[in-house]
C-alpha cells in the first residue's frame, strides 16, 4: 500500500469520526417541524394561511413587501381564499397604493409634485411600504428589508452533525420529501430573539465557556457574546460583542440582527380561528404562509403528481401483462 493512499484512508477515517467544525457565528442547529403541507401528501391548511396573513399584515407589512403576490391570490383555491368582496376592501384600503402614471399628458406626477398613485385593486401586487429600495434603506439605517415573496425558498437551515451521518440524513430528507427547510428557519428566527447575548467566561486556556444567566453573579466578571470566534494554535477565544442598533438573535448567523423582534408580544387571533394566540403559533403560521407564498401552487402539484404516478403505475403493470400476452406463442 502506498504512502499517498494510507493518508488518504486515515483522511477518510478521521473525517468520518470528527464533528463538522462550525464557522464563527454559527447558531444552534434548527430543529425541523411538523407542517401540514410536508411530505408528499401534504397541503395547506387555510385557516393556517388565513392566521398566517393576519401575522404578515399586522407584522411584518410595516417593511416587507410581497410584490410577486397579488391580492386576487388570496382568493384563490389553495391558499387562505378569503371571501372575495373582503380582498377588493383590503385592497383599496392597502396602505400603500399603486402607481398611475403616467397620465393623460406624460406626467407621473400631479401640479403639486406627488407621484400619480390609485388604490390597489385584485389584480396589483402586494406591496411594501416604500417606492423603492433607496427609500427603505434611508428607513432603516442603511439596511434592505427583503421582499418576503420567496423568502421561504432562499433560506434553509443548515446541517449540524457529523461527516459520517450527513449521507444518511440527506437519504432521509429524500425519502421523506422533506422541502420545509425555509419554513423551519423563518419559525426559528421569529422565536430566537433574546434581551441579551449570553453570557460566557473564560478558562484559563482563554477559552470562552457559557454560563447560564441564573449563574452569573456579577456581570464584570463574564462577557456577553453574540457569536465566538474560536482561537487557532492555542490562541485565545474573540467575544464578537453585539454591535450598537443590532439585536441578538441566536438563529441568525453572526448572531446578530438589524431587524428588531417582530412578535414582541403575539398577535391576537379571532375566537374561530382554530389556534390559540401565541408567539410561538404566531411564528408557525407565518412561516406556513410566507411558503405558501414562495410556492402557492403547492397543494395543487402534489395532487397532481399523486394522480400521475397511479396512471404510471397502472400503465406499467398492462404494458407487463401485454408483454407477457404477446411473448407466450414464442416461450
Amino acid at each position: 500500500m502506498t504512502t499517498f493512499l494510507k493518508a488518504g484512508i486515515a483522511a477518510v477515517v478521521l473525517a468520518a469520526g470528527a464533528p463538522v467544525a462550525l464557522a464563527a457565528g454559527d447558531g444552534p442547529e434548527i430543529k425541523k417541524s411538523s407542517w401540514n403541507f410536508g411530505g408528499i401528501f401534504g397541503h395547506f391548511d387555510e385557516a393556517q394561511l388565513q392566521r398566517g396573513f393576519l401575522v404578515y399584515k399586522e407584522v411584518c407589512a410595516s417593511c416587507h413587501g410581497l410584490k410577486r403576490v397579488n391580492f386576487r391570490n388570496l382568493v384563490q383555491k389553495g391558499g387562505p381564499m378569503f371571501p372575495e368582496e373582503s380582498v377588493k376592501e383590503l385592497a383599496a384600503s392597502w396602505p400603500n397604493k399603486v402607481f398611475d402614471g403616467p397620465n393623460d399628458n406624460g406626467d407621473i406626477a400631479d401640479r403639486k409634485g406627488n407621484i400619480i398613485k390609485r388604490p390597489a385593486k385584485l389584480s396589483d401586487p402586494i406591496l411594501g411600504p416604500y417606492d423603492n429600495d433607496q427609500q427603505a434603506r434611508a428607513a432603516h439605517n442603511g439596511a434592505l428589508p427583503p421582499d418576503l415573496s420567496l423568502i421561504a425558498r432562499s433560506r434553509n437551515v443548515e446541517y449540524k452533525g457529523t461527516v459520517a451521518y450527513h449521507p444518511l440524513s440527506m437519504a432521509r430528507d429524500i425519502a421523506t420529501g422533506y422541502q420545509e427547510g425555509g419554513a423551519d428557519y423563518i419559525k426559528a428566527l421569529m422565536t430566537g430573539y433574546a434581551d441579551q447575548p449570553p453570557a460566557y467566561a473564560r478558562n484559563k486556556a482563554g477559552q470562552l465557556v457559557e454560563v447560564a444567566d441564573k449563574d452569573v453573579k456579577d456581570e464584570k466578571a463574564v462577557e456577553r457574546c453574540a457569536s465566538i470566534s474560536r482561537g487557532d494554535a492555542g490562541a485565545p477565544d474573540v467575544c464578537n460583542k453585539l454591535q450598537d442598533g443590532q439585536y441578538y438573535n441566536k438563529y441568525f448567523p453572526g448572531g446578530q440582527i438589524a431587524m428588531p423582534s417582530p412578535l414582541a408580544s403575539p398577535v391576537a387571533y379571532q375566537p374561530n380561528s382554530g389556534a390559540t394566540s401565541s408567539i410561538e403559533q404566531n411564528a408557525q403560521d407565518v412561516a406556513a404562509f410566507l411558503s405558501w407564498t414562495a410556492d402557492p401552487t403547492l397543494s395543487e402539484r402534489k395532487s397532481l403528481g399523486l394522480g400521475v404516478l397511479l396512471y404510471m403505475l397502472v400503465t406499467c403493470v398492462l404494458l407487463y401483462i401485454a408483454k407477457k400476452r404477446t411473448w407466450r406463442a414464442a416461450h
